[in-house]
């Protein structure tokens, strides 16, 4: 009897050894996420999971923007899915309908809770009907009442309760914010796979009073009025060459470890762009985008563009793995120099380039022209969550690069 039993035992292990596990899978169609960004407040962003031939295919909605995530991996039931082009990534368990975990940007030591719940697609709860309609300007200010407080100009457009827009600032823009008035209060937020941005106020007909909840718990008060005739400082005119240099130069390394300078035959005779960027900045990818497109779009204007690089990853070899993977994912043709690693501190990036008054903004981009000498220097971006800013830039940048190119 004894032997009997041995002996279905064993069976019954060999059954289950050569029994198939059966594989996890995430639900198709709208999720609604959060990540944790104070004690109290979670930042919500939609996104729809679908099915490629190489996977899971992530899409991450902000308003119009659309970011597409195809790195997804599934152990069991542990996840891991990678941002595209920034470092950040969400790792945590799942089950068919729900995830939960961390969102990590190591470089930035930032470490937040999130969730996921599949069928949801409604980004913030609406309780009541808009009592008040924000579409407009709004002239608008930050950290107010600190010595650290700055200007904005808040751009929004609602229908019904529906809200979406932007914050534009002197050195860039908060991106496609998306959200909701209810009764009389203003909740909109975005997620670029990098920064987290949730921005909340009580609304009148002609005042915002709210909170800014940003990357790990921090938090910013903020006011705002209506001011359809409000507007920032001209970007060309925030940097410029101190007193005592009348070049611009640099010599930094690029990932082959050979130093690279404004010197190199490469660029003589020619209009050179210079663009002070991060591998790790939502506005540099967009300018970055802008200016591959523009170098497609335009093969014969004899002109040459290289990226400064100041990155937040710890190690040299790290920062030019970040750099690296912006380079092939946004398929940029030009060269990015590694300028600084281990911070993004504009006080030390300015001891990099001390000819320049100040570096107030990555991005910042740099014109010389044939001689040599600047043209302008072009302070932050207003990317295309802006709309009619972005579509003014881009014919100003193309109108400028053109007479350089043909003086």
């Amino acid at each position: 009897m004894k032997r009997i039993w041995l002996s279905m035992m064993v069976l019954a292990l060999i059954l289950g050894s050569c029994k198939k596990e059966e594989k996890k899978e995430l639900a198709l169609g709208d999720w609604l996420a959060k990540i944790e960004v104070s004690e109290s407040q979670k930042l919500p962003f939609n996104f729809t999971m679908g099915k490629g031939t190489d996977g899971y295919i992530m899409k991450i909605h902000n308003a119009e923007e659309e970011i597409v995530v195809d790195e997804i991996e599934l152990d069991g039931d542990s996840i891991r899915i990678q941002m595209p082009i920034f470092e950040g990534y969400f790792t945590g368990t799942f089950s068919e309908k729900e995830m939960e975990g961390k969102f990590i940007e190591e470089s930035k030591e930032r470490e937040v809770f999130f969730t996921a719940v599949h069928g949801q697609k409604e980004r913030f709860e609406v309780k009541e009907n808009a009592k008040v309609n924000i579409s407009g300007i709004w002239e608008t200010y930050f950290d107010v009442n600190t010595p650290n407080e700055y200007p904005a100009k808040g751009i929004f457009m609602q229908n019904g309760n529906k809200v979406k827009g932007t914050f534009r600032t002197k050195t860039g823009d908060y991106r496609y914010l998306d959200g909701v008035v209810t009764g009389d209060s203003l909740k909109i937020s975005a997620f670029d796979g990098s920064h987290v941005y949730l921005f909340m106020a009580q609304v009148s007909d002609s005042t915002l009073d709210g909170k800014f909840y940003s990357g790990n718990h921090a938090v910013q008060e903020f006011m705002a009025a209506r001011n359809e005739g409000f507007e920032l400082p001209e970007a060309d005119s925030l940097t410029f060459l101190r007193k005592g240099y009348d070049k611009f130069d640099f010599s930094f390394p690029n990932s082959e470890g050979k130093m690279v300078s404004l010197k190199d035959p490469r660029f003589k005779d020619k209009v050179v762009l210079v663009q002070i960027m991060g591998s790790w900045c939502p506005n540099c990818l967009d300018e970055t985008r802008f200016y591959v497109e523009f170098l497609k779009n335009n093969p014969d204007l004899n002109i040459e563009l290289v990226a400064l690089a100041f990155e937040y990853a710890k190690t040299e070899e790290k920062a030019f793995e970040a750099i690296g993977r912006l380079q092939e994912r946004a398929e940029v043709p030009y060269p990015i120099l590694l300028a600084q690693y281990g911070t993004s501190n504009k006080q030390k990036a300015n001891e990099k380039l001390p000819m320049l008054n100040h570096i107030l903004s990555y991005p910042t981009t740099i014109y010389i022209d044939k001689k040599g000498e600047v043209s302008k220097i072009h302070t932050g971006f207003n990317g295309p969550a802006t709309g009619e800013k972005y579509e003014q830039f881009k014919e100003q940048f193309a109108e400028t690069v053109r007479e350089l190119a043909n003086e």
